[in-house]
């Protein structure tokens, strides 16, 4: 039962570790893995693979630290459920990038995106030119949320003039 426990400590661990090492090291990679997320991904779980199990190569054991990934990740869902300061520190907060057709270059570098990867991402959303986004924004799950002039301009011309009240 020892070497369980020790598989269980490990294996959260190694969880709690590469959870804080992604946030430290940039959240836009989580949004959309590139070749080398990847395998940086797949290297990365293949290093620590032995740190979690240790010398035990039973089926139980792998079991056990898998059970035990499954434990600390729901517990850490439901701390960001609960908590929005823990949420704020795994996840981060939201980041301005573009306002009224300006992009922010001190966001951009504190973020390591690139001009061209915003660019990209406004193109996405089918916005040709950064002067024609109101509002550009790193969401904390490492997406790019664009607003534009031409959204803004589509839904009020949707929108009624006057509201009319049926009794």
């Amino acid at each position: 039962m020892n070497e369980y426990l020790e598989i269980i400590f490990r294996s959260s661990a190694v969880y709690l570790f590469i959870v804080i090492a992604i946030r430290m090291f940039g959240k836009t990679e989580l949004a959309q893995l590139s070749v080398t997320d990847l395998v940086f991904i797949l290297l990365i779980s293949n290093s620590v693979q032995n740190a979690m199990v240790g010398s035990s190569t039973t089926l139980q054991g792998g079991l056990i630290a898998a059970l035990s990934l499954f434990v600390v990740n729901y517990l850490i869902k439901r701390l960001t459920f609960k908590s929005k300061k823990f949420t704020a520190m795994l996840q981060g907060e939201p980041v301005m990038l573009v306002h009224e057709g300006k992009i922010i270059k001190a966001h951009l570098n504190k973020v390591m995106i690139t001009e061209e990867e915003l660019l990209a991402a406004a193109r996405e959303h089918g916005v040709e030119s950064i002067d024609k986004v109101n509002l550009a924004v790193l969401e904390a799950d490492g997406n790019i949320s664009i607003l534009s002039s031409n959204f803004q301009h589509q839904t009020r011309k949707k929108r009624p003039h006057k509201i009319v009240h049926k009794q």
